[in-house]
């Protein structure tokens, strides 16, 4: 495993809602490096958080965090399909209900 590689992937909606697995802080480094609509404090906190982790100064899993709150702040965060499919199946479980 890679030092910057987190524990559990950040699956978020990037360009035309395409769900995206960021597994590194490289990863989200990227991202965040990427991102259009311009810079606010939840960025920057982020991107610090990766530089600190990238450089060795704070745990990936620290920069994680950081970029899961900036992720959330501007609604990145896909939705787990486990959820939305078990939703389905009980609405749709007797064929005769619409």
């Amino acid at each position: 495993m890679k030092p910057d590689t987190f524990e559990e992937p950040v699956v978020i909606l990037l360009g035309l809602g395409i769900p995206t697995e960021v597994r590194s802080v490289l990863h989200a480094y990227q991202i965040l490096m990427d991102w259009r609509q311009g810079a606010d404090r939840a960025r920057n906190l982020a991107l610090n958080a990766c530089r600190a982790a990238l450089s060795g100064d704070v745990d990936p899993e620290m920069a994680r965090a950081v970029f899961v709150a900036f992720a959330e702040k501007h609604d990145l965060i896909a939705p787990q399909i486990d959820s939305i499919l078990a939703g389905r199946q009980n609405r749709n479980s007797d064929p005769y209900i619409r």
